[in-house]
């Protein structure tokens, strides 16, 4: 490893501490957030789990826009290209978040055909793909990301490798997943055996009573009373917090059964690829079944045209919008992050927006609870600026096919 990427993983864990933590190091708290931190500090999710369709409605996203987004996984990015905005900046604090939106990016831009674009992306088992990154993407990637996708690790075989495989597979979410189902098949559930469901009804008899049953059980009981459980879903002790509050027991089973019921049977699975990766591991072949909005054939060329208007940053919302002039942004999506910040970092973030947002600004974000955290959080002189839409909120809620969050939440800017 060279000095270069060794400062750039000290850096890259120095802002996410600051984002995380609140307690003393040797405090169960503070240890609970130092063990986040070091999870987080990897690759998490190789997909996001918000819906970018309901964000690209909620957000009314047209040609011309200006947008500033959470990377995560990149497919909201991708998905927004579709609308043909004139500039969108990406922030993450995870570099492993920024190396692959920057791959994906030039997956877009540089790989021949849509075919190739489906086969680098989600294709499993398909061992040209590595061959495919050297000879088309590699070349038009900057050096700290080509360097990140060529490292070798213990096993002597370089990052972009997964791509081979099943990248979904992998990753702090992926390996979660992995072990949801082995826990199941201690268990004697097949969680795969879903996707043989022809109807709601049938997605709901199998939850009921395949996978309803095993939050009773005495060991998923146990893990789901402790707050490095769900560190595996990216849920940081603060959001733990919030979601154990909504339960009697004192544990996030009643939660996460509600929100995985929702998951497994709330929608068709024909219209939800958030269910087969969570299910199946994958996504369905193409043509047999969903994709995410940024794999659409029909979205393709607007992708691959406008994905030159895309930055990749790796800092924080806030510091990009201090270098923003007035006025200069016209969407934002915050994804969760709020969920994990302190009121003064809160109220900064929303100094920034507000500043940096043109008139009929959208903002969206979601959270782990249903309600809003901006009443009692956020200094009202920066609230009263902004009108929640909340009837729009609860219907995008409803809507949205990830299921995993309690909120989706709409502000629009208050032109006068």
């Amino acid at each position: 490893m060279t000095r270069h990427e060794r400062s750039s993983i000290e850096d890259g864990k120095a802002k996410l501490g600051a984002a995380l933590f609140r307690h003393k190091a040797l405090s169960r708290e503070g240890f609970s957030e130092r063990l986040f931190r070091a999870l987080f500090s990897g690759l998490v999710y190789p997909q996001i789990w918000e819906d970018p369709e309901v964000d690209m409605e909620a957000m009314q996203l047209c040609a011309g826009h200006r947008v500033v987004s959470i990377g995560s996984g990149g497919c909201n990015m991708l998905a927004y290209l579709s609308r043909s905005p004139a500039k969108v900046d990406v922030v993450d604090l995870n570099r492993h978040h920024v190396a692959l939106n920057r791959l994906k990016l030039a997956a877009f831009q540089h790989l021949p055909t849509y075919q190739d674009v489906l086969n680098q992306l989600i294709g499993h088992n398909i061992r040209s793909n590595v061959e495919a990154f050297d000879r088309y993407i590699a070349p038009h990637l900057d050096a700290e990301t080509l360097s990140y996708w060529n490292h070798r690790g213990v096993t002597a075989r370089r990052r972009v490798s997964v791509f081979n495989g099943n990248i979904y597979r992998k990753g702090l979410l992926g390996r979660f997943i992995g072990t949801g189902h082995a826990i199941a098949r201690l268990h004697g559930v097949n969680l795969r055996e879903i996707t043989k469901a022809q109807t709601l009804t049938e997605q709901e008899a199998f939850f009921e009573n395949r996978i309803a049953p095993l939050f009773d059980k005495p060991m998923i009981r146990w893990m789901t009373s402790r707050k490095s459980s769900l560190f595996g879903l990216g849920i940081p002790p603060q959001q733990f917090d919030e979601l154990a509050g909504m339960s009697d027991d004192g544990t996030v089973a009643p939660v996460l059964r509600a929100r995985l019921k929702r998951l497994a049977c709330g929608f068709p699975l024909e219209s939800n690829y958030f269910a087969w990766q969570a299910f199946a591991r994958r996504y369905p072949e193409p043509g047999k079944g969903p994709l995410p909005a940024y794999l659409r054939p029909d979205y393709f060329a607007a992708i691959r045209e406008a994905a030159p208007r895309v930055s990749v940053h790796h800092e924080s919302f806030t510091t990009l919008l201090e270098r923003k002039p007035e006025a200069s942004v016209d969407r934002y999506c915050l994804l969760d992050a709020q969920d994990w910040m302190t009121p003064q970092q809160l109220n900064e973030l929303w100094r920034e927006i507000t500043r940096t947002a043109a008139p009929g600004a959208r903002v969206v974000f979601r959270t782990a609870a249903e309600a809003s955290i901006l009443p009692g959080r956020l200094d009202p002189g920066l609230l009263d600026r902004w009108t929640y839409r909340e009837q729009e909120s609860l219907a995008f809620t409803a809507r949205d096919r990830s299921a995993i969050y309690g909120g989706f939440h709409l502000y629009v800017k208050n032109d006068t």
